[in-house]
């Protein structure tokens, strides 16, 4: 069944850039900068926080403080009344973050939402558990980023052996994912044209820093220049694998923000009272263990179902696909070419902050949809744990 109540204002969500790993907001607590660009952006788009009844915070790294979550966002932020969820589902937690939402807003709970996400994978946590059988008492670790990126505890398998499995499943080899890279470094290098016009649309410049250090973050950073010659040069990160270090993303740091609430109130904050954005439907799946880039096709599938469409329906698709093999697979499941999906780019390209990354995908899809003159779109992403989320929406 589609939702009937669920509306998203015509440019009330923005992205930060996208900074690689280590890069320019890797000193930032993420939850910190997220409440800055929250209040930024809120004060340029002329919206009063005392229309906001609830938010929620998306983050899947913990930072200081962050225990206290969304909370703690809204009082940053000066809405002090309000309070909501902080969400934590892995590469799925973006699209959480909107269903709960949504939820909310169908339901009577909300009328008008803000959900932020934020994540900070450079300079994470490192953690130490209490262990009193430990030799002499010595407590257990983790590297929160790098241990959970090289081991899922239930399919006892990396993130990248999940691509693997699928390439091997699917005969899907390394020249072919090149050249899907390939298409998306020219898809992004669409929304760099024209002095960036495209991302210009909704990318909120960070500022880092104060005084004379301080520093404007406008751009994403980390792109690495593409070609097929480069490519063909390199290796398979996995001895007698398929995937190489050009057919994946990269750990970044990021923010993004989106508003959800009724159609009163979209019309009432809305840049353009002519532009309509419904959220139609949302659709959560999980496939066999350790073949995470398969889930992006049934979510999907269960997301076009209850928003009542199909695949040839759509006017654009955009996914989260942290491998190359993700697109191979679900273009070969949906009998699409490569060029017909991400356009001006996707996380394959530009990083994957982990909680950011599908606000972001969601925004860049709408700008496409009023650029293209509306009609349905479709976001899918998969997921640690061989998850994944998908939701469809609708431009008018």
């Amino acid at each position: 069944m589609a939702l009937e109540k669920t509306y998203i204002p015509y440019g009330a969500y923005w992205s930060s850039p996208f900074c690689r790993w280590q890069g320019g907001l890797s000193s930032e607590n993420s939850v910190k900068l997220a409440a800055q660009a929250t209040t930024r952006f809120l004060e340029a788009r002329g919206i009063d926080k005392s229309v906001f009844d609830t938010l929620a915070l998306g983050i899947t790294v913990p930072q200081k403080h962050s225990f206290y979550g969304a909370p703690w966002l809204a009082g940053m932020i000066g809405a002090e009344s309000i309070t909501g969820p902080t969400l934590s589902q892995a590469c799925a937690t973006s699209a959480r973050v909107m269903a709960s939402l949504a939820s909310e807003i169908e339901t009577g709970m909300s009328d008008c939402a803000l959900g932020v996400a934020c994540d900070r994978t450079s300079n994470g946590p490192h953690i130490v558990y209490p262990n009193p059988k430990g030799i002499g008492g010595m407590g257990d670790t983790e590297e929160w980023v790098w241990d959970n990126f090289s081991f899922d505890p239930h399919a006892r398998n990396a993130m990248l052996q999940t691509a693997e499995n699928v390439a091997k499943d699917e005969g899907i080899t390394t020249e072919e994912q090149h050249e899907i890279v390939l298409i998306r470094n020219d898809q992004y290098a669409k929304a760099l044209a024209d002095d960036r016009a495209f991302q210009k649309r909704y990318m909120l410049p960070m500022e880092i820093g104060r005084g004379k250090r301080a520093k404007m973050v406008d751009a994403d950073e980390g792109i690495f220049p593409t070609t097929k010659e480069g490519l063909a040069g390199l290796k398979p990160a996995q001895e007698g694998g398929t995937v190489t270090f050009g057919g994946q993303t990269h750990p970044a740091d990021g923010n993004a923000g989106i508003v959800l609430c009724s159609k009163d109130k979209a019309d009432r904050l809305s840049k353009d009272a002519q532009v309509t954005i419904q959220v139609l439907s949302f659709g959560s799946t999980r496939v066999q263990k350790g073949h995470m880039p398969q889930a992006v096709v049934p979510a999907a599938e269960v997301a076009l179902s209850r928003a009542g469409i199909g695949i040839g329906d759509l006017k654009a698709i955009k996914t989260h696909n942290p491998f190359a093999v993700n697109d191979a697979y679900f273009c070969r499941k949906f009998d699409l070419s490569p060029e017909k999906m991400n356009d001006y780019g996707s996380p394959l390209v530009y990083g994957h902050p982990q909680g950011p990354t599908g606000l972001r995908v969601v925004v860049e899809l709408i700008e496409q949809l009023v650029i293209e003159g509306g009609g349905y779109g479709l976001f899918s992403g998969c997921a640690a744990g061989d998850t994944a989320m998908a939701l469809v929406l609708k431009v008018s």
